[in-house]
């Protein structure tokens, strides 16, 4: 099993990553997703750019939510307005820690 480091946590965002084999790994509540740094990368920069009000939809509990499509059709994510911020937020700063990590490392 890998040893991690946690780069950073916003809300109920963690993201983790293993100085070993390089994987990180961000933890939303009952979500894991392992990414190696170059899809990692594509990943954050892909949801970044990512229009938020053409994303957003009616939840039956009347709350908006913002939904994440992936490339499986039958699968998709969603986030509340505060929980997309706190994501957004958390690769970013992951993303910054890991040059540092590669700085210190190398």
């Amino acid at each position: 099993m890998c040893q991690t480091i946690v780069l950073c946590r916003k809300g109920p965002t963690v993201i983790s990553q293993c100085m070993e084999c390089k994987i990180l790994n961000i933890w939303l509540r009952n979500l894991l997703l392992n990414f190696t740094p170059e899809q990692f990368k594509m990943f954050k920069d892909f949801t970044s750019q990512l229009d938020v009000e053409q994303s957003m939809f009616p939840f039956p509990d009347g709350e908006e939510r913002l939904v994440l499509r992936t490339p499986h059709s039958d699968i998709c994510f969603t986030f509340s307005i505060t929980e997309w911020e706190d994501f957004q937020m958390a690769m970013e700063e992951a993303e910054y820690m890991q040059q540092v990590y590669q700085l210190i490392h190398h």
